[in-house]
């Protein structure tokens, strides 16, 4: 028998223990506007479409709430939904108190807030504080002024290199590809002075030495505080403050020499944001996107008075394997623990490849920017890795992050056409590396065809602003709400298990004796978790009950690639 819905169901939830704020624990969905689902909104001709666009909207998000609140989920981040001329899908931001007319309005917006307060969910919101948008009044108005004027010191203006200044200040690199710097034309058309952007020329990038800079995001802070807003995650969170030099970068320089990556000064800019956030009630809570490979440096973002929490990159990046695994678990629990911040576990969001792809690979890793698009993949092996993980994740000690799409076990749309591809780092690497369309593809409701229910009353010829594969049509939600045996199903029920159970709300956590390459832990005095990532199957230890399990279990053994909770009997007193 499958055993992951052989539970009755359940009801109720576990309180955070001790009455820690509600991110310890939580389960964080995060939603990708613009493939989430799309409504009814003003100006729209088919729902969610203008000039065809065929985008998700702020509408389309209230009416799945209640599929949310059924999932079990406990706080939704969104990714950027301001106003802006989406050269790099939302990142760049013009307008950081408004909502981008493609997806909604304000008013829109704080209904949202409150339609998802009233069902016990939390909203989190993305920050782009290292760069804005090249149309944001402030540049527009920088572009328009000389040279060391105030206007220009918001971002990050300098003369060029060479006998006339033709060359850029210095060999910094884009995060997308080619050069970080462009040069500005004057008036006349006379070259001037170059603007830095760590990502596309649209981004250019603030300078948080600036005390405008500073004073701006504080004030948008309180804004979206002040409307309900119960956190924010930030975008690029190591990148904002630069080496004041400028100095080129020498890719042999130690951890903590980088001109622009986690500089000392950037937790200067997090600590007045957390002195903001912890004035106001229901534990707001700060979330940094912080890439870096040093677990030392990673956990002083999370020291008392700073950000409450950053994202596990390193889970995220690991192969499945065992001893791998068992490492970046213990290496997080353990720096985590030194500054008293609760873990978070990742698998996947909108920049990195799908878990299913991935999984069903020679190579499990993951690293930016290539994505290994179009290696062989065993998607049937991928789907049975994918759900031993999603039972890892919601079984270790903290936060755990579900990118939508994960729990009907979506796979990587890798054969989009290049002229649909829409992610600047395609353009920018001159189509060497595809980008990150393929895990940005809508989701898949309901019917046996594209656009498979996401553009609401749209016909069989509506499109969607990216292509869905046809074979999506056994994994629309409404199919596997039919089916006890899908990913699906295995989410919900997992996550009312999370909620129900008190051993999963704590930090207790111990390691148990357990074959090679199979990941073996107690959590708290009755549940064990076993997970077999090894090519054999192995014993399941002594148990009262299988709580949930991802894949057939027979025999008293555990299949390889799949993974179990187990009711255990507490030990004696």
């Amino acid at each position: 028998m499958s055993d992951h819905t052989a539970s009755a169901a359940l009801t109720g939830a576990a309180a955070p223990p001790h009455n820690e704020p509600w991110w310890r624990n939580a389960v964080i969905y995060q939603v990708y506007v613009r493939s989430f689902a799309a409504g009814p909104a003003p100006g729209a001709g088919h729902d969610g479409e203008r000039d065809g666009a065929g985008v998700g909207n702020l509408a389309g998000v209230r009416s799945r709430l209640p599929y949310l609140a059924d999932l079990g989920i406990d706080a939704i981040w969104f990714n950027p939904w301001y106003p802006s001329p989406m050269a790099d899908a939302g990142y760049d931001v013009s307008d950081y108190r408004a909502i981008d007319p493609l997806f909604g309005t304000l008013a829109e917006a704080e209904k949202l807030i409150a339609e998802a307060h009233e069902r016990g969910i939390r909203i989190i919101l993305d920050i782009v504080p290292n760069h804005g948008s090249d149309r944001q009044q402030w540049f527009i108005e920088a572009l328009g002024a000389p040279p060391g004027s105030a206007e220009r010191a918001r971002y990050i203006f300098r003369p060029g290199r060479g006998a006339r200044g033709e060359l850029p200040p210095n060999n910094w690199v884009s995060e997308f590809g080619g050069p970080a710097w462009s040069r500005t034309v004057g008036p006349g058309g006379q070259p001037g002075e170059w603007y830095l952007h760590l990502f596309t020329p649209e981004q250019p990038d603030f300078n948080w030495d600036n005390p405008d800079v500073r004073a701006e995001f504080e004030d948008v802070l309180r804004f979206w505080f002040g409307r309900g807003v119960d956190g924010f995650r930030i975008d690029s969170a190591a990148l904002l403050v630069k080496d004041p030099t400028l100095a080129d970068f020498e890719p042999s320089a130690e951890t903590g020499d980088h001109p622009f990556v986690d500089q000392d000064r950037v937790h200067e800019v997090y600590r007045a944001w957390r002195r903001i956030a912890d004035t106001y009630p229901g534990d707001r809570v700060l979330i940094g996107e912080v890439w870096l490979p040093d677990v030392e440096r990673m956990s002083r973002y999370l020291r008392p008075g700073e950000l409450n929490s950053v994202f596990n990159f390193e889970f995220l990046r690991c192969p499945w394997d065992g001893t791998a695994l068992r490492a970046v678990i213990d290496a997080t629990l353990e720096s985590h623990t030194r500054v008293g911040a609760a873990a978070t576990w990742v698998l996947s969001n909108h920049d990195v490849i799908r878990n299913v792809t991935r999984y069903g690979r020679a190579d499990t890793s993951f690293s930016l920017p290539g994505r290994r698009i179009r290696e062989d993949t065993d998607l049937a092996l991928g789907t049975r890795r994918a759900r031993a993980a999603a039972l890892l994740s919601l079984s270790l000690p903290g936060g755990a992050y579900i990118y939508q799409g994960e729990e009907l076990g979506l796979w990587e749309v890798e054969d989009i056409p290049g002229e649909l591809r829409q992610d600047p780092m395609w353009q920018r690497s001159g189509h060497a590396y595809p980008g990150r369309d393929g895990c940005r593809v809508p989701l898949p409701w309901s019917g046996d065809r594209p656009p498979f229910g996401f553009l609401t009353g749209a016909d069989g010829a509506a499109r969607t602003w990216l292509p869905q594969p046809a074979g999506w049509r056994h994994l629309t939600v409404t199919a596997e709400l039919n089916d006890p045996g899908s990913m699906l199903s295995l989410y919900r029920h997992a996550l009312r298990l999370r909620h129900r159970e008190s051993a999963l709300a704590g930090d207790d956590f111990r390691w148990l004796t357990a074959p090679d390459e199979v990941l073996c832990y107690q959590r708290g005095a009755d549940i064990t978790v076993v997970i077999n990532v090894s090519a054999r199957p192995v014993e399941l230890p002594p148990h009262e009950s299988i709580l949930a399990a991802s894949g057939e279990l027979a025999g008293g053994m555990l299949p390889p690639d799949t993974g179990a909770w187990l009711r255990t009997r507490p030990p004696a007193s």
